[in-house]
């Protein structure tokens, strides 16, 4: 029988927290298939507020190099949706912030998105992000089928973004907004341009209805501070495989490390 979950922790998160939100990215299955659990342990115990978990995928054109190679390790691993929902299973035994999966929409119509959103609840991820789901089709034939079972939907708007079409999106998005920062892919990068300090402020200025989260080249503290000041707080997933590829077990150290020059409330 279906388990139907009223409640989604990414919003409660949202309520609890303003300010400072840490979500860390890695994929499925890397370094090694069963690699998954333990690090999303690792991070909740590391003080990560929310963890996305990538689906890995044969093309994934919007990644830089590191997580390309992450995917190509997963899927030689043996990672597939099957397995990466099981490990969820798994995961929300031990850890109690928000799971969220990511990934390319070609291998969830293979899955099926109906079975998708329905192991999504059945195994407690608390919402999606799918960057190339259009969201007019998400709109006319998905949306009421997550509503149902409280898994958020988040979208994805960029530096390119007109007004109306982030409107759109932060109206059809559930939980937060995924603010990529540069129109390229992802990659790890010291710092944030005028530029891009600029469209954080344009989206900051607009008071969308959902708080957003700064993406793409978060890769060290002064970056997560500088993406805190105009955000709810900021997603880090290259620079984080990156350390779990030369370094091994090292979560501790690097989420203390993005922490550094941030205090958080009561702190």
């Amino acid at each position: 029988m279906e388990t139907i979950r009223m409640a989604n922790r990414i919003e409660e998160l949202f309520i609890r927290k303003k300010e400072n939100i840490l979500s860390v990215f890695f994929t499925a299955g890397f370094p090694q298939l069963n690699d998954t659990v333990r690090i999303a342990h690792e991070l909740e115990q590391a003080g990560a507020d929310m963890i996305e978990i990538g689906i890995p995928f044969s093309d994934p054109v919007a990644d830089g190099p590191a997580i390309q190679h992450s995917n190509k390790v997963a899927l030689d691993n043996g990672m597939n949706l099957v397995t990466l929902f099981n490990q969820v299973e798994a995961i929300k035994k031990t850890v109690s912030i928000p799971v969220l999966l990511m990934g390319y929409l070609n291998p969830v119509m293979q899955f099926g998105m109906t079975r998708f959103v329905d192991a999504c609840n059945n195994s407690g991820v608390d919402g999606v992000i799918l960057p190339d789901l259009p969201p007019e089709e998400y709109a006319a034939e998905y949306k009421a089928r997550f509503a149902e079972h409280a898994v958020s939907v988040s979208f994805l708007i960029t530096p390119t973004s007109s007004p109306d079409r982030i409107r759109l999106l932060d109206e059809l998005s559930t939980g937060f907004i995924y603010a990529v920062s540069a129109s390229s892919t992802t990659g790890t990068k010291e710092s944030f341009s005028q530029d891009q300090l600029e469209y954080f402020q344009r989206l900051k200025a607009m008071q969308l209805k959902n708080p957003f989260l700064i993406g793409f080249g978060v890769s060290n503290s002064a970056a997560f501070g500088q993406a805190c000041r105009y955000a709810a707080g900021a997603i880090v997933g290259s620079a984080f495989i990156k350390s779990l590829q030369v370094k091994g077990n090292c979560v501790s150290e690097f989420i203390n490390g993005l922490r550094r020059e941030i205090k958080s409330p009561g702190s």
